[in-house]
């Protein structure tokens, strides 16, 4: 009798809900190639404790996939990096659920390029996890921590627009080119004997103001 109440009481229990595969892809980045053709080099230690990170939250689903995405001799200053550039096409194809990185830097020097990436993860419903530095969007903290940067990032665009605009403004009260194409006035010189020669001066024009043809006064000899 008592064993049958065990056997009714674990048929009851409701089963195990297993974790969400969460498929994870490592990126790594070196900014110079030196050391590279080494058996183990920056780019594998990365990509080792990036590994042994998502080996230890195997509980909560998480798996790293086989692709690498290394940029080995690729600065940080810009996106043009080809491993980056086939992680965002990954992402795009709804092929990654999570973005593991060593530190931050790896990803991105630029708070602007930083914010212009992290924009394609939301966009994709990426998450973005930083081994070494525990920044983490899978949870709540994570996330305040990346909107804060966010935030940053934001206000770092809109002081270089103001600081652009304010330039031009000032240039063009002075009289200088901000930018357009370049058009040339003739000129023309009285020399001696009361010749004329000719020549060519090139002149400056943008979009907030006018050609100016200049005419060179007649020498006196």
């Amino acid at each position: 009798m008592r064993n049958d109440r065990h056997t009714l009481a674990a048929a009851a229990a409701p089963a195990p809900t297993l974790a969400r595969m969460v498929r994870c892809a490592i990126y790594t980045r070196k900014s110079t190639d030196e050391g590279l053709d080494q058996d183990f080099n920056s780019l594998d230690a990365q990509r080792e404790a990036a590994e042994a990170f998502i080996l230890s939250q195997r509980g909560e689903g998480l798996i790293a996939l086989p692709q690498r995405y290394d940029d080995g001799g690729f600065r940080g200053g810009n996106l043009e990096r080809p491993a980056l550039q086939r992680l965002l096409a990954d992402i795009r194809a709804s092929e990654v659920d999570c973005v593991v990185i060593y530190k931050v830097d790896r990803l991105s020097r630029s708070l602007i390029d930083f914010a212009r990436i992290i924009e394609v993860f939301e966009k994709q419903r990426v998450s973005f996890v930083s081994v070494t530095q525990q920044f983490n969007t899978t949870n709540s903290l994570g996330r305040l921590t990346l909107n804060i940067l966010l935030s940053f990032a934001q206000f770092e665009r809109e002081i270089i627009a103001e600081r652009t605009r304010d330039k031009m403004s000032a240039a063009r009260r002075k009289g200088k080119w901000t930018g357009g194409t370049r058009c040339s006035a003739t000129i023309s010189i009285r020399g001696a004997g009361g010749c004329f020669s000719t020549a060519t001066k090139p002149t400056k024009c943008g979009p907030f103001s006018s050609c100016i043809s200049t005419t060179a006064p007649c020498c006196r000899w």
